[in-house]
């Protein structure tokens, strides 16, 4: 059970909020990468609902979230048996090693996170939860001895500080992490908004016709991809001059393994009309399938169940391991057994 020792296997972990709904983006950057990892690495996979509640949540939409989050983790081909799928407060260990870590991290570098200075300036309330956020993720990731982690541009500052706070209780505590690496994928889409070409397609979107969600019906892909953003030009090329057109060829490429040369041939002197309608049919037929397995394993929550349960024993096994490791080199006394 222990991380690691799987065919000495390296480790990797990564979780998704079950706040709002998951997005393409998440689905071609995120999940279909980590699919690719489940058979060469020892990959925790995680549904961060204790990260969730830095915002206040309606109990049964987070219950309903955790729920569908984990069977769209299963539906896009993560395998239970292969990977660790559990929810995070079903580990108890995240909660507590993150009072031991925050008693050793510092005010001044949790306030010049840049996500926070930017989520913080929304709200007038700001709650400790929000500030402290790094932290329970640093834990989230040194608790399995993680060696590598998938990370976009928006969480390298987090893993750095992971880094900078393990680094730290190492020195003051002798060796008792890991220190993780960023995972850059071979192969990566990094997928923008289809009405702001020139940010990242985002759940938190304010205008919803800005990203596809992986649960979008068919009808409602097609009109959000023929009202996407393009440009004037009217040709079909990888520019940086038509973010619009650039995104949707991204689409393309990572669903259908089209190189970019071969978009442009396809649909040189043809306009945008067919290049949309293409788009929009290689994303539907993509995530029908997923969707209708999403739906398959909704409707057996005893499946579901079987699925986070076994994942929390593993996790607990090893998260507990690495926090009692944590406890003892503080100076706790140890709990009788």
């Amino acid at each position: 059970m222990e991380a690691n020792t799987t065919e000495n296997k390296k480790v990797i972990f990564s979780g998704i909020q079950p706040s709002g709904d998951l997005t393409l983006g998440n689905y071609l950057g995120a999940l279909k990468n980590w699919v690719k990892l489940q058979d060469q690495y020892e990959c925790y996979y995680c549904i961060v609902d204790l990260h969730a509640i830095t915002v206040r949540q309606e109990p049964k939409n987070l219950r309903a979230k955790t729920l569908e989050l984990l069977a769209i983790y299963v539906a896009a081909g993560i395998d239970p048996d292969k990977n660790t799928l559990f929810i995070q407060s079903h580990v108890p260990a995240h909660s507590e090693a993150q009072w031991l870590l925050n008693c050793n991290s510092y005010i001044g570098e949790l306030s010049r996170m840049t996500q926070f200075k930017d989520k913080s300036a929304k709200y007038t309330n700001v709650s400790a939860g929000l500030l402290n956020y790094p932290v329970l993720m640093a834990v989230d990731i040194l608790l399995y001895q993680t060696d590598l982690v998938p990370v976009g541009g928006d969480q390298k500052q987090h893993l750095e500080l992971t880094r900078d706070l393990a680094q730290r209780f190492n020195g003051a505590y002798s060796e008792t992490f890991k220190i993780p690496e960023p995972y850059i994928p071979p192969t990566g889409a990094r997928i923008m908004d289809l009405q702001e070409p020139t940010k990242k397609m985002s759940k938190s979107t304010e205008n919803p016709n800005g990203c596809i969600y992986i649960l979008d019906p068919p009808e409602v892909i097609r009109k959000k991809i023929a009202r996407a953003v393009t440009d004037s030009i009217g040709v079909v090329k990888y520019s940086d001059e038509q973010p619009g057109v650039q995104n949707l060829m991204s689409i393309l490429s990572t669903i259908t393994g089209m190189s970019y040369d071969e978009i442009e041939k396809k649909y040189e002197g043809k306009g945008y009309g067919d290049f949309k309608k293409d788009v929009a049919e290689a994303i539907v037929a993509e995530l029908e399938p997923l969707q209708s397995k999403v739906k398959e394993l909704l409707a057996d929550k005893k499946q579901l169940e079987e699925i986070y349960s076994k994942g929390a024993q593993k996790a607990n096994y090893v998260a507990t391991k690495t926090l009692r490791k944590m406890q003892k080199k503080i100076g706790f006394i140890p709990v009788s057994r």
